[in-house]
């Protein structure tokens, strides 16, 4: 009895996970300042997508997590945040936040995020897929929809080469995205 008291002082924990963020890209926005302030809703996500995990797909029917890694937060908390930086950082609009911010908004970028993975076999690469609904807030009605697709190719390997593929192809949608909105509200 005295030798299984002391199995648990030894007891290992595991290793801290390598936890990574993405971030926000710089945009040249439009000329002019738009009035109209934006919402920026947070995005849906499968559960696969709506964690901490960093998913990888070593076939196209099957999701595996990068092991010894996670995001800083939720993915889709990670994802409106990031996407509010990006159009402050554009300047295009008068006002941009996430709701509860007290804004008076025009319109509400809504994101379902569809894809947000690391493709594996033949050239890895980073493919983000993106879903966007551009609602006028005071009809309620869509004003458009569209599906923002980028890829980047993994070069290196180990996660932090992992996560820099799914940053690059994230940048590359949220740049699309912004540049997209201003040009039609």
């Amino acid at each position: 009895m005295a030798l299984s008291g002391c199995t648990s002082l030894f007891v290992r924990t595991p290793p801290p996970l390598d936890t990574y963020e993405l971030t926000a890209p710089s945009v040249i926005g439009r000329s002019g300042l738009s009035r109209r302030q934006i919402l920026v809703a947070e995005p849906s996500a499968l559960k696969s997508f709506d964690g901490q995990n960093i998913v990888i797909k070593p076939s196209p029917a099957s999701i595996e997590f990068l092991k010894g890694a996670q995001w800083s937060d939720r993915l889709p908390r990670i994802v409106q945040a990031r996407l509010v930086e990006t159009y402050q950082r554009a300047g295009g609009f008068i006002g941009v936040g996430k709701p509860g911010q007290g804004l008076a908004i025009d319109y509400q970028v809504i994101v379902e995020i569809r894809g947000f993975d690391i493709k594996l076999g033949g050239g890895d690469r980073a493919e983000v897929d993106l879903f966007v609904n551009l609602l006028n807030d005071r009809t309620g009605q869509v004003r458009a929809s569209r599906l923002f697709k980028a890829s980047a190719p993994v070069s290196g390997s180990g996660n932090a080469a992992y996560t820099d593929a799914l940053d690059r192809a994230f940048g590359e949608a949220a740049r699309e995205i912004v540049k997209w909105t201003e040009m039609l509200i």
